[in-house]
C-alpha cells in the first residue's frame, strides 16, 4: 500500500512538471511573437524623420523601404487611405501579379483543373508633409509582415538655399541695373542689342535659380518614400471546361458515308461537265481517225 502511494505522488509530480514546462514553453513562444511583431513595426520609424520646430536647418528627407505583407492589395489601400490622411499624394504605385507556373489538370471528359502559382507586388512612391513624415510611416508599420530593409536619409540643405537666396538678389540687382543702363546710356543700334542680349541671359539665369529654389524648397517641404510590397506565393485553383480531341467533334459514320456519297456524286458531275466542254476537239479528233481509216490506210 506503501508503495503504491509513493507512485501515485511520483506520478503527480511528473505530471506537474510537464505542464509547468509546457506552459513556460508556449508562454516564451507568445513573447517571441510579440517581439517580433513590435519590432518590425517600429524598427521602421527613425529619428530622421523628426524636426524641431524651432530648428533653422532644413532638411530634405527620403525613405526607402521593402517590406513583406499579407496581403498586397488591402495594405496598398490602406498606405494610400494614409497618405491621404495626413496630406500627402501618390505618385506611382505599379501593383502587378507574376505568375510563376501553371499546370492543367484533367479531371474528367469536359472539366480541367487549373492551378495557378503567383506572386503579387507592388512598388509605391508618395510625397508626404515633412511634419508628418514620421506619422505616415508609423502608420505604414502596422501593415509589415517582415521587414526586409529600411533606409531612411536627411540631407541638410540649409546652406544651398541660403546660396540660392543670395544668387537670387544678386542676379535681380545685376538685371535692374542692365536696365537702367539701357534707358539711361543706350544709344547706338549695336549696344542697345548688346546689352538686350545680356539682360536676356541675365533674367534665363534668375529665372533658373529661382526655379531652382523653389524646387528644392518643395523637397524640404514634401518628403518623398519609395514602397516595396511583396507577398507570400499564391495558388489558386479554378474548374474550368475542358478542352475535347477533334474526333469529338467528328460525325457518326452514317453521316460520314452520305457525305462521302454526295461528295462522290459532285466529282462525277465535274467530270461529266469537264469531258463536255471539250466536245470539239472530241469531235475533231474522231473526224480525223475516221479520216485516217478510209483514206490514208489505203
Amino acid at each position: 500500500m506503501k508503495t503504491i502511494a509513493q507512485l501515485g505522488l511520483t506520478t503527480l509530480v511528473i505530471i506537474a512538471l510537464l505542464f509547468s514546462c509546457k506552459k513556460a514553453d508556449s508562454t516564451s513562444t507568445a513573447d517571441v511573437a510579440n517581439y517580433e511583431s513590435t519590432a518590425d513595426s517600429t524598427a521602421v520609424s527613425s529619428s530622421a524623420a523628426v524636426e524641431k520646430k524651432d530648428s533653422k536647418q532644413k532638411f530634405i528627407r527620403t525613405a526607402d523601404i521593402k517590406f513583406k505583407v499579407k496581403n498586397v492589395v488591402k495594405s496598398t489601400y490602406a498606405i494610400e487611405n494614409a497618405v491621404a490622411k495626413f496630406g500627402g499624394f501618390v505618385t506611382y504605385t505599379n501593383l502587378q501579379s507574376n505568375i510563376h507556373d501553371q499546370i492543367k489538370t484533367k479531371i474528367s471528359q469536359d472539366s480541367t483543373l487549373e492551378t495557378t502559382k503567383f506572386s503579387v507586388e507592388n512598388n509605391i512612391t508618395i510625397r508626404v508633409p515633412n511634419t508628418q513624415l514620421d506619422t505616415v510611416i508609423k502608420s505604414i508599420a502596422r501593415q509589415i509582415d517582415f521587414l526586409d530593409f529600411r533606409v531612411i536619409k536627411a540631407d541638410d540643405v540649409s546652406l544651398k538655399l541660403l546660396a540660392n537666396q543670395l544668387s537670387q538678389k544678386r542676379s535681380t540687382t545685376n538685371e535692374k541695373r542692365v536696365e537702367k543702363a539701357i534707358d539711361t546710356k543706350g544709344k547706338k543700334i549695336n549696344d542697345i542689342m548688346e546689352a538686350e542680349n545680356a539682360l536676356a541671359s541675365q533674367k534665363e539665369a534668375n529665372d533658373n535659380k529661382t526655379i531652382e529654389h523653389l524646387s528644392m524648397q518643395d523637397q524640404v517641404n514634401f518628403s518623398t518614400v519609395t514602397l516595396q510590397l511583396y507577398q507570400n506565393e499564391t495558388i489558386k485553383q479554378e474548374i474550368t471546361a475542358g478542352e475535347k480531341d477533334a474526333a469529338y467533334y467528328k460525325p457518326n459514320l452514317g453521316i460520314q458515308i452520305i457525305d462521302s456519297l454526295k461528295s462522290g456524286w459532285y466529282i462525277l458531275q465535274s467530270i461529266l461537265v469537264f469531258f463536255i466542254n471539250l466536245w470539239p476537239f472530241i469531235l475533231l479528233s474522231l473526224g480525223g481517225f475516221f479520216l485516217y481509216k478510209r483514206y490514208l490506210k489505203k
